[in-house]
């Protein structure tokens, strides 16, 4: 798809990467290119307020959007798979098979950030309950599947840490509301959280006030994690947020985990 003339002009790096700060799908993106050490753009739009360009280069209204060779691919799977094709560096493993498994396991990673948003959406305690029972269960199977170090396939760095980097990161904000059980007892996950929140691609690949407008997002859900969030504010456990992190993030009614 070509893209219009009035996207935002950029220093003219041959990628651009429409993004926004909340999106996981957004962040699997950033640490693809990191990785593959490729130079890149990054424009951010506000998905509460769609600019025209936007949704003429993003038929289904998400991000990321690669912009590229005059072009615009959307769908973070899609751009995935065209960095492995264009960029050094590959991050899928030669063999058919395993890339395969590999290709399967990115899928999973989508499937979790839907549990996510149906967790951190939940308008009760009951449907609360369900949701993390859900996760849990899907973080048992991906525990069993993580016997490699540190990452995902060993020694190698790929699209499957990728992809649960983000999914790992809203942990780091759900942590400091309560505990929900939800990754506890699950060693291999622990260590493979660790690492990559240590790893720059993924840990760079938000902006510095990232968890400052997640919990802001959080608490504007009206849902059962919001009113926790209440309760642990009043209970003096309040996350450290800046005002303009607050305030950029009230605008945001759209839901990152629902980009692609």
């Amino acid at each position: 798809m070509k893209h219009p003339a009035a996207v935002p002009a950029t220093s003219g790096a041959d990628l651009t990467l429409i993004s926004h700060h909340l999106c996981p799908f957004v962040q699997r993106a950033v640490i693809a290119l990191t990785e593959k050490g490729v130079p890149f753009e990054r424009v951010y739009v506000d998905l509460a307020d769609k600019p025209d360009w936007f949704r003429a280069i993003s038929p289904l209204g998400k991000t990321p959007v690669l912009l590229a060779g005059g072009e615009a691919i959307f769908e973070s799977a899609v751009i995935l798979e065209y960095l492995e094709d264009t960029q050094p560096n590959p991050l899928h493993p030669s063999d058919p098979l395993a890339r395969a498994r590999h290709r399967a396991l990115v899928e999973y990673a989508s499937a979790l950030l839907s549990d996510i948003w149906a967790f951190y959406t939940a308008p009760d305690a009951e449907s609360f309950e369900a949701g993390r029972q859900r996760l849990r269960g899907r973080f048992a199977w991906l525990e069993d599947q993580t016997a490699a170090a540190p990452w995902f396939a060993g020694l190698e760095f790929s699209l499957v840490d990728a992809a649960f980097g983000p999914v790992f990161r809203y942990f780091d904000v759900f942590d400091r509301i309560a505990d929900f059980g939800i990754l506890s007892d699950m060693p291999n996950l622990a260590r493979w959280r660790g690492g990559l929140a240590a790893r720059p691609s993924a840990r760079d690949a938000v902006t510095p006030d990232y968890d400052a407008r997640l919990r802001v997002f959080l608490k504007a859900r009206h849902s059962h994690l919001s009113g926790l969030i209440d309760a642990a504010d009043r209970a003096g456990r309040p996350d450290a947020s800046n005002e303009a992190a607050a305030t950029a993030a009230r605008r945001v009614s759209s839901h990152p985990a629902a980009s692609a």
